[in-house]
């Protein structure tokens, strides 16, 4: 199939799915459903409460399955230098492992397709919302929140591609558009600045704890954009970290039933999804659909309900476990974002499981733990916008923004540093507070599709065994031994959807 007639018919699909969610108890008074068109569909509200639910599920597809023993994350934690594999079974995975993607990689193709769903359903409520005849807070705010998701879509995009086509309304085979050309990157990232200020005006509520867009998550994804402007590629500098500062700051003073979890284990625990430090995630149950860290179990080793099973395909490199600082509560086994050792079967005796796995996306609820059966139900969340990014990103910003870092500054690195029970720090050199930070956000961050993003942003890897920062290009990633390039700044676009639009020219550099 066509890949854009593929993309035209999923959006179609979706409005398709949306009859089901809008309900049925006005059958009889229902025009020829086969008749459906978005003109005719986008007429009541629980049509614009169907369309956001709609946009909301396509953000799953970062938990979709990339072949064997895959998933889509994987794509942005394989080649970090912080992960590697236990099975190798899965070539893609392997080249993302190995820098050796190109444009046929599934991964990256699969990024592509999810991305633009987002967007299109995203589009669909922002264009045919306006119209419906209902509560205008309401539809304020349900329009707020596709600014918001098609605003977090395109941010992916843009740091994964560069130039993107950038899509603003929905698309049919008729449309002018229906090949677009590839975007500069300095507008798409204007135009996720406008979604956001839109969104931020949308009267959406502070928190919310059925996991839909709040107003912290806004202003907290705002200020990460802000702060990625601020570095490579746009190099927007002291503007935008001012401006990063200022947004993360409005969350760190206004943080009304928002902080820090008091463990770590909290952080994985489903019963406080969408609460307390998470302020932005991709929703699960097991009910529609279970939580996709699996491929993060360790290599058939009984650790969950499941007994001998996982795929091992992404744990920690061992050089990066070593680099956290000696007393670390999060390398402590079952205590921080590792573990050592576990229960067989998830409930049974303890075993040793021979070297450190990642334990931040491991529900206990679901799969068991000392004496207590697992539910074998993961409704564990995937966090996007954690309050610990929020405070790493106030105290980067402001520190580039003063010649040095202030006692706020300080303050929200300390936050950070205490609860992993390290000794805080005092007055630093401007130099010397920033790869505090930067070590601060791979050892806090890792594991959540952060790092990579920032090696981009900053030029800059953290190097597991010196304890400092290389340069991006030439740094070697230990778990392959091979170094990055400059290509690998940007993903290549797929071969595919090169083929069939022909407007998406000029290939990223080196692919």
């Amino acid at each position: 199939m066509n890949n854009r007639i593929g993309h035209i018919s999923k959006v179609f699909l979706c409005v398709t799915l949306l009859l089901g969610a809008a309900g049925c108890s006005d059958f009889l008074d229902e025009s020829d459903p086969s008749n459906l068109t978005p003109e005719s569909f986008y007429t009541q509200p629980k049509h614009a409460d169907a369309a956001i639910a709609a946009a909301y599920t396509s953000t799953r597809f970062i938990g979709d399955g990339a072949g064997i023993f895959s998933s889509n994350w994987q794509m942005l934690e394989a080649p970090t230098g912080t992960t590697t594999t236990e099975t190798a079974q899965n070539s893609d995975l392997n080249n993302l492992y190995t820098l050796s993607y190109d444009f046929n990689t599934g991964h990256i193709q699969n990024w592509w397709r999810g991305i633009y769903v987002v967007v299109a359903n995203a589009n669909l409520v922002i264009d045919n919302v306006p119209k419906i005849v209902m509560d205008e807070a309401q539809k304020t705010k349900v329009i707020g929140e596709a600014y918001f998701l098609r605003a977090w879509a395109y941010f992916y995009a843009v740091r994964i591609w560069g130039d993107v086509p950038l899509i603003l309304h929905p698309q049919t085979a008729t449309s002018e558009d229906f090949f677009p050309g590839r975007t500069p990157q300095a507008e798409v990232y204007d135009q996720i600045v406008a979604d956001l200020v839109a969104a931020e005006a949308a009267g959406l509520p502070w928190t919310d704890k059925s996991g839909r867009v709040s107003q912290s998550a806004v202003k907290s994804l705002l200020a990460k954009v802000y702060l990625t402007m601020a570095g490579q590629p746009l190099n927007k500098g002291a503007s935008h970290y001012t401006l990063a500062a200022g947004k993360a700051k409005e969350v760190i003073d206004n943080a009304a039933g928002i902080a820090l979890f008091d463990t770590y284990k909290q952080v994985h625990d489903q019963a406080l999804k969408n609460t307390v430090e998470h302020i932005f995630m991709l929703q699960y149950n097991a009910d529609v659909a279970e939580n996709p860290m699996t491929n993060m179990f360790p290599n058939f080793k009984p650790v969950s309900y499941r007994g001998p099973s996982g795929t091992g395909s992404t744990i920690p490199t061992q050089d990066f476990y070593n680099s956290y600082d000696a007393g670390d509560l999060r390398i402590k086994d079952q205590e921080g974002y590792f573990y050592t050792t576990y229960y067989t079967n998830g409930d049974g005796a303890p075993f040793s499981l021979g070297a450190p796995y990642i334990f931040k996306h491991f529900n206990q609820t679901a799969n068991g733990t000392a004496g207590v059966k697992g539910t074998a139900k993961d409704n564990l969340n995937v966090p996007m916008i954690r309050f610990a990014e929020v405070l790493l990103i106030y105290a980067e910003a402001q520190n580039e923004t003063d010649g040095g870092p202030n006692s706020d500054a300080i303050s929200a690195l300390n936050k950070i540093r205490t609860r992993a029970q390290l000794s805080p720090i005092g007055a630093l050199s401007q130099t010397a507070f920033r790869e505090a930070v930067w070590s601060e956000r791979w050892h806090e961050l890792c594991f959540e599709g952060i790092t990579w993003f920032d090696m981009v942003r900053l030029r800059k890897v953290y190097n597991h065994t010196t304890k400092g920062f290389d340069d991006f290009v030439g740094h070697v990633n230990l778990n392959s031994n091979q170094a990055l390039q400059a290509k690998h700044l940007l993903f290549p676009l797929t071969k595919a959807e090169m083929v069939n639009n022909p407007q998406l020219v000029p290939q990223n550099p080196g692919y």
